[in-house]
């Protein structure tokens, strides 16, 4: 007692306590039941509240249900989501306006509810930009790849932080480990690349910028992340979603974990459990890879996740969900996602299947991130939403614009040409640009690529518009009318691709993955294919237009590597670029941007050459008699508007030395890519393997000398080793070698 006679506060409720001292305090005097309910991520967010006829929010008996259950909350995911899954749209759902009011609303009641006063942690999906309606769409992460500026992409996801803590939300799930090597995955438009190094980088820069530098409370305006998916998600056979995931121990950690391990090692947070299997057992079940890998071996001190339902389908193993939680809690996994498993731990302690103290552990570090968010000081604190988000977005996609063909300097098209024809089932809308996990879009919101080429051609060129045929289908009723509108222009740009859209109509399993691909959805979550073709009706209309003789430039906007007939007069992708792609692809096709970009993962000629990673292993294999076994465009691909040429690599011990010159007559940027190919190891080599990359921007006539440095853990395992400078995996091959020797 005080000498007033008043009980002196509770130390986990003095900012001023050291963060563990707060933590260990409040756990000191937490109920079991209090502890579980904790580690519970039970309720769906849209769930919570209904909108009024006034326009307010109300809260709902399901929310006061969940809140009774376990004396508080543990974590609420989707509080915000917006999407055809959910069903929230922009007549009951939160804005940028009143979703911040929302949140308040809810936190107000979990914390009055909670004896001791614990907050919720609001979990929201941040695949590319906030999934939430107002939120801003970023270009996907095979777009962010394509940039190979991981700068650039880290003041994107600064700004998606931003907007997720000005809207009272508090983690960011997103996507950043899974490895792209099967482009038949649907979800090959989450995936930064085929690439482990290139991931790696990406995921720093990711943790950076959400987080913001490394400290002990994160700034206001800065999030949490939870990395998605550990581990090896990207490998699962046949590319089928949740496959099992037939990976050998080296495989595992040369491909699908340097770019968790680079998270780590940036700071992050938390990460999340896959859904597949790692060497028999599934990863949320699995003890060797959250516990002995992850917490052991790599000193991971933040939060497991699982996946959505992926504890209960631990009872597959254990026979019961209560059995199951037990599992997934012993493993590693600290907080679960909808799993009824979670919801019966205090059952399992009593039964003895699992140990309060690993209980308490849990319990801890998500009591440590409530703390290092500030939720008990400031869950009520506003930051101002940031501007200029479409300026964010469109940045990226402009910058992940790649030329992959431009025969006879087709594009940028000349400033002499009166007419052109823009076409295809890509042409004129947004709705296919967005990437799966978008949030409803406001009527109006973007630009297609017929707006921006309307908007920034030169007064007096008319601009055509035929769409042609739809993305799915074989239906050639509307070709005629395209052919008709190219013959007639100077120039034809050909808009194709593919689409992962959702809509009310889409059937969704329980996790929310699509179940059956409708309309013209081609890819995303659940959306598999055997094959790698387009629509049927966009190569007859691909055929038709160029038998017209019109110079054509084909514009790829799509999820995943396509199989497209190489035929045109210039070839471009821009994966999906966000509402403001067709902006940013307009630039680029006018010359008032240089195409910048360079290919994240390899393009097959045809899905029967799967795998087509260019960092196989260096056997000589032996190539088809029907067809090339060579992937149709290489990794690191990536033409300019103009042309460089690069020098002898000069080593100084790990120090990589390059003269670059812009030989051409614009100003341009080149992506210097090391790659390292090892000749005398202690295990059998890949092929080659990128070791490090940097972008330079050049202007006509200019020199420079690029200088970068290999890490030490990239060296290991080898003698003597090769280092390739070039401008793609390709052209490493046959690039001028340096020979490093290691050990002699």
């Amino acid at each position: 007692m005080s000498v007033t006679g008043q009980e002196a506060p509770a130390l986990y409720r003095d900012p001023a306590a050291p963060l563990e001292s707060r933590v260990r305090d409040l756990l000191s005097r937490m109920t079991l039941r209090e502890k579980v309910g904790q580690l519970n991520q039970r309720m769906y967010g849209w769930d919570a509240y209904r909108r009024t006829p006034d326009g307010r929010f109300e809260l709902t008996d399901a929310l006061y249900a969940e809140t009774e259950r376990f004396a508080g909350l543990g974590a609420l995911y989707g509080l915000q989501r917006a999407d055809a899954w959910s069903g929230v749209d922009h007549a009951g759902g939160p804005g940028a306006e009143d979703g911040a009011d929302l949140a308040d609303l809810v936190q107000r009641h979990v914390v009055e509810r909670s004896r001791l006063g614990i907050p919720a942690l609001f979990v929201e999906e941040v695949p590319h930009g906030h999934m939430a309606l107002d939120g801003t769409v970023l270009p996907v992460n095979l777009a962010a790849g394509a940039t190979w500026d991981p700068a650039l992409y880290e003041r994107a996801a600064a700004h998606a932080a931003a907007e997720l803590r000005a809207r009272g939300g508090h983690v960011a799930l997103v996507s950043a480990l899974d490895i792209a090597r099967d482009p038949r995955w649907g979800r090959t438009e989450e995936c930064f690349g085929e690439d482990p190094y290139l991931a790696a980088r990406f995921t720093e820069a990711l943790v950076r910028g959400m987080q913001g530098e490394s400290a002990e409370y994160f700034a206001a305006d800065k999030a949490p992340v939870v990395l998605k998916h550990f581990a090896g998600q990207g490998a699962t056979v046949g590319g089928r979603n949740s496959a099992e995931s037939e990976l050998g121990s080296r495989e595992l950690h040369e491909i699908h974990l340097p770019a968790a391990r680079a998270g780590v090692r940036a700071g992050a947070a938390a990460v999340m459990a896959a859904y597949n299997e790692v060497d028999g057992m599934p990863c949320s079940g699995n003890r060797a890879l959250l516990t002995g890998l992850l917490r052991d071996d790599w000193g991971f001190e933040g939060l497991v996740m699982a996946d959505g339902l992926a504890v209960d389908r631990l009872a597959r193993i254990t026979g019961d969900k209560v059995s199951a939680g037990a599992l997934a809690l012993d493993s590693g996994v600290d907080l679960s996602l909808w799993d009824e498993g979670f919801t019966h731990l205090e059952e399992a302690v009593r039964r003895g299947m699992v140990s309060e103290d690993v209980l308490d552990a849990a319990v801890a570090r998500v009591l440590r991130l409530k703390f290092r968010l500030g939720l008990f000081e400031r869950h009520g604190a506003r930051t101002p939403f940031p501007a200029h988000g479409p300026d964010v977005s469109t940045a990226l996609a402009r910058a992940a614009v790649t030329l992959l063909r431009n025969d006879a300097g087709a594009l940028p098209i000349p400033a002499s040409v009166s007419r052109i024809a823009v076409l295809g089932p890509h042409s004129a809308t947004t709705a296919h640009q967005l990437g799966d996990y978008t949030a409803p879009q406001r009527p109006g919101t973007g630009t297609s690529v017929l707006d921006g080429l309307r908007r920034l051609a030169p007064p007096g060129v008319d601009i055509r518009h035929a769409r042609g045929c739809a993305l799915t289908g074989d239906a050639l009723s509307g070709i005629p009318e395209a052919v008709a509108e190219a013959a007639a222009s100077d120039v034809a740009v050909l808009v194709l691709g593919g689409s992962s859209a959702r809509t009310p109509e889409t059937d969704f399993a329980a996790n929310g993955a699509a179940l059956t691909a409708v309309s013209e959805m081609t890819c995303g979550e659940g959306v598999d294919l055997a094959g790698l073709r387009l629509g049927k009706a966009q190569y007859a209309l691909l055929e038709a237009v160029t038998a017209t003789g019109t110079p054509t430039v084909v514009v790829l906007i799509q999820g995943r590597p396509h199989v497209v007939p190489d035929i045109g007069a210039a070839l471009l992708t821009a994966w999906y670029p966000g509402p403001w792609g067709g902006r940013a692809i307009a630039e680029v096709l006018l010359g008032l941007a240089e195409p910048v970009g360079r290919l994240p993962v390899s393009v097959p000629r045809s899905a029967a050459q799967l795998p087509v990673y260019y960092n196989h292993k260096d056997i000589e294999y032996g190539g088809y008699v029907d067809e090339s076994a060579e992937p149709l465009y290489s990794f690191g691909h990536g033409l300019s508007y103009t042309s460089f040429t690069y020098g002898p690599p000069i080593l100084t011990g790990r120090t990589v030395e390059i003269d670059v010159t812009n030989t051409g007559r614009r100003c341009g940027r080149t992506v210097v890519q090391v790659y390292l190919r090892r000749l005398i190891t202690s295990v059998w080599p890949r092929t080659l393997e990128l070791c490090a990359f940097e972008g330079a921007d050049l202007a006509p006539g200019e020199r420079r000398t690029v200088t970068m440095t290999l890490e030490e853990d990239q060296l290991a395992q080898a003698d003597t080793v090769e280092i390739r400078v070039a401008e793609s995996a390709r052209a490493a091959l046959t690039a001028v070698p340096a020979v490093l020797h290691i050990r002699t």
